[in-house]
C-alpha cells in the first residue's frame, strides 16, 4: 500500500488541516494523564511548522455523543500540546463557524490551532457532508495522522477528503507501513501473541492472519475461551460461552494445517482478585469461586522460549490483570521478550501499549500501533476508511 505524504507537496504558507487522535486519557479535572498519542504525533506537526505553514490540528476526545461535555474540552490537551512544541497553541471554542473561521484568518506562518472536540457535534460520527465541508473550508490541505481512527468513516477521517487534497502524516505512514510490512512481507517464524478478555474482538484477525503466521500464543480471558472448547471447566474465570463452539472449531482448523496454537498449560488464580491469596494451577484444577487472572510460570517459560526463536512477532491483548502486579507477571515477561535484538515486534490495543508503560518498555518495540481497532482491522485484512483516501492513485 503506497500513501501519499506531506513530503508530496509544498507546503508553505498554507493553512494545514490536520487529523491527529488526541483521544488520549483524562482525569476528573480534564487533566492529560497519559501523552503518548500526543507524542507520537510530534514529528509531523513540527515538520508543517518547518515548512512555515500554520497547523489546524482537530480531534476528538471520549464519548460526548454529540453534545457538549465540560470535562471533555480540549484546553488542556491544548496546554499539554504546547508543553511538549515549546511554543505556545491556540485553542478554539468550536470546530466550525464564523469565530473559528476568524481564529483561523488570524495565524501566521508557524502557528498552531486546535480546535475543540469534534464529537460535540453529532455530524462528526455520522459523517455529513455539510459537516465535513465546513471543517474543510479551514484549510487548503489535509493531512490524516490519526491512525487510531482510520477505521472509522467519520467527516474528519474521510469526508474531508472529498473537498480537500489529502495527505498522509508521518505517523499513518509508519503504522501502514509496519502493520503491512508483517501482513506482505514477515521474516519467519511469524508469532502472533493474542490476548485481552473478548473472543468476539479477535475473530477477524484470527481467522486472516491463520494463512499468514506460524504460531499462535494465546492468553489473557479469551484464553480461557479456548481451554473451554478443551474441556476444562475453569471455575468462575471469564468464558465467552457464545464463542467456545468458534474456539474448538478454530483449534481444530489450524491444528490440521501444521500451525501452533499455544495454550496456557498452567494459570494464576485467585478470588476475586485478591492480590494476597493466589495459587498456580493448571487449567484443570481452577475450584469454583476462582478466577484464572494471569498465566502461570510454565507457560511464561513456554511462551518466551517460543518468542526466542521468532523474528516477527504481532501483539494485541495483555495475558493477564497487568494492573495488579500479581497477575502482570505474564503480559511483563511477554512485553519484555520482544525487546530482545533481531526481532521485528509489532504491538497494538491500548491495554497493550499500557502494559509497555508500565515497564517502560514502549520505546522498545519494534512499533507500538496507536490504534488498537484500526490496527486489529487492518490486520483482518479490511479497508480503512481514513487511510483509503490516502492512497496514490
Amino acid at each position: 500500500m503506497s500513501l501519499k505524504t506531506i513530503r508530496d507537496i509544498s507546503l508553505k504558507d498554507k493553512r494545514i488541516l490536520v487529523r491527529v487522535d488526541f483521544n488520549v486519557p483524562v482525569d476528573e479535572q480534564g487533566r492529560v494523564t497519559d501523552d503518548a498519542r500526543i507524542r507520537a504525533t510530534l514529528p509531523t506537526i513540527r515538520y508543517i511548522l518547518d515548512q512555515g505553514a500554520k497547523a489546524i490540528l482537530m480531534s476528538h476526545l471520549g464519548r460526548p455523543k454529540g453534545k457538549v461535555v465540560e470535562k471533555l474540552r480540549m484546553n488542556d490537551v491544548a496546554r499539554r500540546l504546547g508543553e511538549l512544541l515549546g511554543k505556545e497553541v491556540q485553542k478554539a471554542d468550536d470546530c466550525i463557524g464564523p469565530e473559528v473561521e476568524q481564529a483561523v484568518s488570524r495565524l501566521r506562518p508557524g502557528d498552531v490551532l486546535l480546535l475543540e472536540n469534534l464529537r460535540f457535534h453529532p455530524e462528526e460520527e455520522a459523517n455529513d457532508r455539510e459537516f465535513a465541508r465546513k471543517l474543510a473550508s479551514l484549510g487548503d490541505v489535509y493531512v490524516n495522522d490519526a491512525f487510531g481512527t482510520a477505521h472509522r468513516a467519520h467527516a474528519s477521517t474521510a469526508g474531508v477528503a472529498e473537498f480537500l487534497p489529502a495527505y498522509a502524516g508521518f505517523l499513518m505512514e509508519k503504522e501502514v507501513k509496519a502493520l503491512g510490512g508483517i501482513l506482505s512481507d514477515p521474516g519467519r517464524p511469524f508469532i502472533a501473541v493474542l490476548g485481552g478478555a473478548k473472543v468476539a474482538d479477535k475473530i477477524g484477525v484470527l481467522k486472516n492472519l491463520v494463512e499468514k503466521v506460524n504460531g499462535f500464543l494465546l492468553g489473557g480471558g479469551m484464553a480461557n475461551t479456548f481451554l473451554r472448547a478443551e474441556g476444562y471447566s475453569l471455575g468462575d474465570s471469564l468464558v465467552d460461552e457464545e464463542h467456545v463452539e468458534f474456539a474448538g472449531e478454530f483449534l481444530d482448523g489450524v491444528r490440521r494445517r501444521g500451525i501452533e496454537v499455544e495454550l496456557p498449560v498452567d494459570l494464576v488464580i485467585a478470588r476475586d482478585g485478591d492480590e494476597a491469596a493466589t495459587k498456580v494451577v493448571s487449567p484443570r484444577e481452577v475450584p469454583e469461586g476462582w478466577r484464572a487472572l494471569d498465566i502461570g510460570p510454565k507457560t511464561v517459560e513456554r511462551f518466551t522460549l517460543i518468542l526466542g526463536n521468532a523474528r516477527t512477532v504481532f501483539w494485541n491483548g495483555p495475558l493477564g490483570l497487568f494492573e495488579k502486579d500479581a497477575f502482570a507477571r505474564g503480559s511483563e515477561a511477554i512485553a519484555r521478550a520482544l525487546t530482545r535484538p533481531g526481532i521485528v515486534s509489532v504491538v497494538g490495543g491500548g491495554d497493550t501499549l499500557a502494559v509497555l508503560e508500565k515497564f517502560g518498555l514502549a520505546d522498545k518495540v519494534t512499533h507500538a500501533s496507536t490504534g488498537g481497532g484500526a490496527s486489529l482491522e487492518f490486520l483482518e485484512g479490511r479497508e480503512l476508511p481514513g487511510v483509503a483516501v490516502l492512497e496514490k492513485e
